[in-house]
């Protein structure tokens, strides 16, 4: 049975990973914040272990690589992140020092502390380190016409960063590293005018995940298929 660890399991896009892996014969190891909420209790089966994690917590992430002492993964998918303040708030003139750490914390240095902790339960199945990312941490793709976004779009530009050197440093391990584009889905960070649900980012992405090679590694990838420039 293959086997999956995905952080920030408990609504949105973790949740409906959870779901379909669940629906594909996958056990699962779900991690939550703070409540595991009844979405995700409700897929409770033998196939499906629910952890506390608060991936901004040393002592978490330490706790998790613990519990998972010995046990053999295909695939980790680092979907915990943080959006931050509201788009006015992230604007030339109103960008707050703390809140920008607090954002870089989830967004970049949360993904490399569980890479750290956990690259070693992917080795023996050659498996995948996948962070979800964004496009609008794309450079190439900033353009004049778009807003400011400065705390959100630098923690996915800098978790990009992370994705290209954990692919050249795990490579020899055989370990796949990516960073996706869910696309603009419609959860509580995405809002209601999103252009797609879950359920469709998440078919998308797993089909990714389950079509891509150790020759991937490093790449940046919609949920789509297509290369997103970084």
């Amino acid at each position: 049975m293959k086997q999956l660890l995905i952080t920030g399991a408990n609504r949105g896009i973790g949740l409906e990973f959870t779901q379909q892996y669940l629906s594909n014969g996958w056990r699962v190891y779900a991690t939550y914040r703070n409540n595991p909420g009844t979405d995700l209790e409700a897929l409770a089966c033998d196939q499906l272990t629910l952890l506390p994690l608060d991936v901004a917590e040393d002592d978490g992430i330490l706790a998790l690589q613990q519990t998972l002492s010995g046990i053999d993964l295909d695939l980790i998918i680092n979907n915990a992140g943080a959006f931050g303040p509201t788009a006015t708030d992230q604007a030339l003139g109103t960008v707050s020092r703390q809140i920008w750490l607090d954002v870089l914390n989830i967004n970049t240095v949360a993904p490399l502390m569980l890479a750290q902790a956990l690259h070693k339960n992917l080795v023996s199945k050659r498996g995948t380190f996948a962070v979800l990312s964004s496009r609008l941490g794309s450079i190439a793709e900033n353009v004049a016409d778009n807003n400011g976004l400065y705390i959100y779009r630098s923690s996915k530009s800098a978790v990009n960063q992370v994705v290209k050197c954990l692919s050249i440093d795990l490579k020899a391990q055989g370990i796949t590293v990516v960073a996706l584009h869910p696309g603009w889905v419609r959860t509580d960070m995405g809002g209601p005018s999103a252009s797609i649900d879950t359920q469709t980012s998440v078919n998308g992405l797993r089909h990714v995940l389950g079509s891509i090679s150790l020759e991937d590694s490093g790449r940046f990838i919609n949920y789509d298929g297509n290369a997103i420039a970084w």
